[in-house]
């Protein structure tokens, strides 16, 4: 059975129960909520790329709660699989997550690296900043498109450096972002070019670091510490913290 037809179901579960009626890494500062935004250009957007939807097992059927996040995901020409639901220690789950394998940009799909499961929530503010944030941004400041984002990852069971307090990781809640491929052979890397990158790459790295701040809760970049020198921390969808 294909993933659309189990959303389509899920959906329906859905709008009939509710007829029915039925911790981020920064100290102080709790992840929970949606936030929303998009970077705009003056060229309007081109039809969205078809990126077909990978199938899920037969045996998945979506939680009520998790349906519409799915089907949001899906509708953008995101290509993912649902991950079954586990735990691994305390704090330390993959509770509603994909693995995502592919995104929509204007023009084309956009590959990913080297990343893990994460929430759904997570995934669709991610689909939303690579299209409308990044790819846009790199076609006007660039002048050409992404065609991959490089990750460090996303779940890892491990608490914040330092600390005894989880990490937003190790819920699935967070993306490690390092570099972005262009459409014309270049590699635009974090730690070599927040700093060392000509004006136009500079530029575009903080536009994007901005627009990631206006989809996720907690957003962490070289200017936050050392230890994030080398990639944007984009975390949650909740109460915002910008750095």
């Amino acid at each position: 059975m294909r993933y659309s037809a189990l959303l389509g179901r899920a959906g329906l579960l859905a709008g009939a129960l509710a007829l029915a009626g039925c911790g981020s890494i920064v100290p102080g500062v709790t992840t929970a909520g949606g936030a929303s935004g998009s970077a705009r250009t003056t060229a309007s957007a081109p039809a969205r790329p078809a990126v077909t939807v990978a199938s899920a097992p037969r045996s998945f059927v979506p939680r009520a709660s998790e349906a519409g996040c799915l089907a949001d995901l899906g509708a953008s020409g995101a290509r993912f699989d649902p991950v079954p639901d586990t735990y691994a220690a305390p704090g330390c789950n993959q509770l509603g997550t994909v693995q995502l394998m592919a995104l929509a940009g204007d023009r084309a799909p956009l590959s990913i690296a080297n990343l893990g499961p994460v929430r759904c929530q997570v995934a669709k503010a991610f689909g939303e900043w690579a299209r409308f944030g990044v790819d846009r941004a790199a076609r006007q400041i660039l002048r050409s498109p992404v065609v991959k984002i490089e990750t460090m990852g996303s779940y890892n069971c491990r608490n914040v450096a330092g600390t005894e307090v989880r990490s937003a990781h190790a819920r699935a809640e967070a993306i490690d972002v390092s570099a972005f491929v262009l459409a014309d052979g270049r590699r635009i890397v974090l730690k070599r070019d927040w700093q060392g990158g000509d004006a136009a790459t500079r530029e575009f790295l903080r536009v994007v670091h901005k627009s990631a701040c206006k989809r996720f809760g907690t957003v962490l970049g070289p200017e936050y510490n050392a230890a994030h020198q080398d990639h944007f921390h984009l975390e949650g969808t909740g109460a915002k913290y910008c750095r």
